[in-house]
Parts: structure tokens; sequence; C-alpha cells
């Protein structure tokens, strides 16, 4: 029956047993698993070279971070000269020398040899094209949320990370939280019992999706590289606010919508806690108006996952859609009698949140990033808190820490814990792609059921990246970049 059992595994899964037991204690944060060798050999006082792909934005942040993190910054790159010039003012006091460019793959090509790592953080149709070529130098990687666009390259920069033995970490911060990583051992403790569902709901969109493209063009800003901020995407006409800087989000071709978005925040703790996997099947269930371009304003995806490491299998809800958008709207949400404690306890359902039920009972995460949790057992009225259970109290600590206590700067920390990882190996990075890179593929495939349409039932096999009962989601899965943007 074990080889029976570890044959029906390593079909559905494309993994053998081992090394999904490996998979999975990395994600719980096992620090003794060590990777043979990362990138050009650090000592512990070198510094690291960096270059930063994308400094606007959330790449302002990323960027100043690796540099008090202990990054020598050699080169950055933006296709806004605006966001550039600040950040090289920024920057040249300390590195006079920095070098300033406005296509990345000019600056890898130029800068490539003096330079250990990059991060990356532009929107998300260059992540995985930045990320990848990058990669393929043998340069260490920090990229944002959602790691990539699509789930080929999910599953390329996997691939790149393992065979260059890598430093890697992606984006969401949330991981360095003591909160979410003490919520992982709750759950793989028992405490809950045998998970059966899990709702995660989210605010976003905050930006405009649900709408066709508009007509006409615009000027372009003389300080935009529009060609350059295009990439691998399709040309199009500039529209002045409709893409560039931050409404890029809610498009196809450019971003990922609310699930993409936040999803890798919001369901990082779950997916690790429940031992996701590939999902079995996925379907868009409901959607307000679907639009050739644009994500819905509201949707409701449901993922199917198998048995998985004697846990049963598990059905996952994920609801967007921003209730403070209109007082007309309301975005789709998890059902009252799942959700009525919240409700009683608050007095109404928070914007977002991660409510985990198992047989013994309930955990539920009121943020995006599972900074802190509740408990509500079979029995009990009311959610208590995570820190207060004593159940929970009881509960080993397994997963090693990141920050000190009072300390609410984790996007630093995240960051910090990257640069660890290039120096020291046996000491991985929580979110490094190994497992970002998993969690991101199967996000993105709520993304893929998406445009495959309503109550289609999207069977998925997962090491094989296709649908069997539905050939037209093949499309969806890769794309073909514009030429000279190849991956």
């Amino acid at each position: 029956m074990k080889n029976q059992n570890s044959a029906k595994f390593s079909k559905t899964y494309g993994l053998s047993r081992r090394d999904f037991v490996r998979r999975t204690a990395l994600a719980a944060g096992a620090a003794s698993f060590a990777f043979p060798y990362v990138g050009r050999v650090l000592g512990a006082n070198d510094r690291i070279a960096v270059a930063c792909i994308g400094v606007g934005g959330k790449g302002d942040s990323d960027s100043s971070d690796a540099e008090a993190s202990g990054g020598q910054m050699v080169a950055i790159c933006d296709v806004d000269a605006n966001n550039l010039a600040r950040k090289a003012s920024q920057f040249k006091g300390k590195f006079p020398d920095i070098k300033q460019f406005k296509d990345y793959r000019e600056m890898l090509d130029k800068v490539g040899k003096d330079i250990d790592a990059v991060t990356v953080s532009t929107p998300d149709h260059n992540h995985g094209v930045a990320a990848i070529r990058a990669m393929k130098m043998g340069k260490h990687c920090f990229c944002q949320k959602p790691l990539v666009q699509t789930v080929s390259e999910a599953r390329l920069v996997r691939q790149l990370a393992k065979e260059k033995n890598l430093a890697t970490q992606m984006g969401n911060q949330g991981s360095a939280h003591d909160g979410l990583r003490r919520a992982v051992e709750v759950i793989h403790a028992g405490v809950i019992g045998a998970p059966k569902e899990l709702h995660v709901w989210s605010n976003r969109p905050i930006w405009p999706q649900g709408l066709d493209r508009p007509a006409g063009v615009d000027e372009v800003p003389k300080d935009l590289d529009w060609d350059l901020w295009l990439g691998p995407a399709k040309v199009r006409p500039f529209k002045k606010g409709v893409y560039h800087s931050f409404n890029w989000r809610g498009w196809y071709e450019f971003g990922t919508g609310a699930l993409g978005d936040m999803a890798c925040h919001t369901v990082n703790m779950p997916f690790r806690a429940l031992k996701l996997g590939y999902p079995s099947a996925v379907e868009l269930e409901i959607a307000s108006r679907v639009y050739p371009e644009t994500f819905p304003i509201t949707s409701r995806i449901r993922f199917e996952f198998p048995e998985r490491e004697g846990l049963p299998p598990l059905k996952f809800w994920w609801y967007d859609g921003n209730p403070t958008a209109d007082p007309l709207f309301k975005p789709l949400r998890p059902p009252s009698e799942v959700t009525r404690e919240i409700v009683n306890m608050r007095d109404k359902l928070p914007p977002s949140g991660a409510l985990i039920i198992g047989d013994k009972g309930k955990i539920f995460s009121p943020d995006d990033y599972g900074s802190s949790f509740q408990i509500l057992l079979n029995g009990q009225d009311t959610y208590k808190s995570g820190n207060e259970s004593e159940v929970c109290k009881a509960v080993p600590i397994t997963i090693p820490r990141n920050m000190k206590p009072g300390d609410g700067n984790d996007t630093l920390h995240h960051m910090q814990e990257w640069f660890r990882m290039m120096k020291d190996p046996s000491k991985p990075a929580y979110s490094n792609f190994d497992i970002a890179a998993y969690l991101a593929e199967v996000i993105l495939l709520g993304c893929v059921a998406l445009r495959t349409g309503e109550g289609k039932h999207m069977k998925w096999d997962g090491p094989n990246m296709t649908s069997p009962n539905l050939p037209e989601a093949a499309q969806f899965v890769k794309r073909e970049n514009r030429a000279g943007w190849e991956a």
C-alpha cells in the first residue's frame, strides 16, 4: 500500500515523496536545509554588489532596503527619468560611481560582470523577463510579488534558482512576521484538526478595471520611455493615467488583477500551513461583467486540492472586490454562515482576511500579511487571539524567527533575510523561489481560470502545466513576448 500511495503521489505532483517533504519542510522554515553553492563565494564581511531594476514605487523602498542591508549599489534602472534621477540623487553621496540605465537588458549586459545580485520591482509584465535574464547570468534575485505574470515564468524561475544555486526572495514581506510563522506552526500541530476549507477575500482592486480600452492616443511624457515600459507586451498607444504609473494592475497585458496583487500576501500563510501543492481543478464560479482586456471588478474563484501528506481534500475560495468603490456595489464575499463569528466580534466583515476551517476549529487572519491570527475552537462562541490561546501556547516553536519583538520593519527584515542567504546558504530565505514560485504558480492559475471563462471547470495537470479538459487554457499559461524581450 505504501508503494502504491507513493506512486499515486508522484503521478499527481510530479515530485517524489522525498522531494515534497523537503519542499514542505522548507515552507515551514527548516533552516537546516542547505544549498550546495550559491553564486560566487561570499564571505561574511563581503559587500554584495547589487543592481536595481525599477526604482519607483515599491522599487524605491526595495533599493533603499538593499542598501541598508549592506548592498554595494552598482547600478540602477528605470524607464521613468524622474524615478531614476531621484534615486540616483539619494545614492550619489555614498556611491558616487553608481551607473544609471533606462533599459535593464543594457544594464545587465554592461555591468553583469560587476554585480552579484538584482532587485526587480517593475510592473508585473516585466518581472519574469528581467528576473530570468539576470538569473541565467547567475545573479541572485529579489523580485516583487506576484513574482511573475504567467504560470510558465513561475516554473522557469523556480528551476533556474535550483539549477544555478541562487539565493532568492519574493517581495511578500508578511513572510518576515512572527505571527505568520506562528500560525503555520499552530496549524501543522493539528490545533484546528484536519483543514477542509479555505476562504480568502481582498478589498482590491483599488485601481480601475472592468472597463474597455480607451480610444485615441496621448503624448508620451518626455521623461518616460514608453517602448521600454511596454517591454515584452504588445505595442499599444500611450494614454495618460490609464497604464503608467499605477493603473496597469487591472489590465491583462500588464498586471494580474486583485488576485496577483494580493494573494501572494493573503494566501502565503495558508499555502504553507495547508501544504497545498498543485490544485486538481480551478473554476471561476462567478464574476461581474467580463471585459476583453481587463479583470472584472469582483469575482469568486474556487480551487480544489487533493489529499496531500495525510491531509484531506480541501476547497479554497478566493473573493475580490472593493467595498468602498461604490455605495451601490456589493463585492463577492464568503457566505454569512462561514463568517458569522467574525462579524459578531467586529460588527462587520473586515475588508480583507483569510479563514481556515478545520474539523476542530477555525483560524482567522484579519489582515493582508498574516501578521496576526485568531482562533475559534469547536464549542466556543468567540475568537481568541492566537497569542492568548492556551492551546496555541502549548505548540512548540519550530520555525526560525526573523524579527525582534516590537520591530515592525518587516520589509527591511525580509530583504536582510535574502542578504543572509547569499552569504550563508544553510539559512534559506523564508520566501525563496522554491516555495514562492510554487505559491505564485498556483495563484496565477486563478488568473488562467478567470480568463478561460465563468463556470468552466478547469481540471489541472500541475507537473505538465496543462488542462486535460480545457485546451483553450494553454494560451494563458505562457505569453508570447515581443521580439527582443524573450525570457
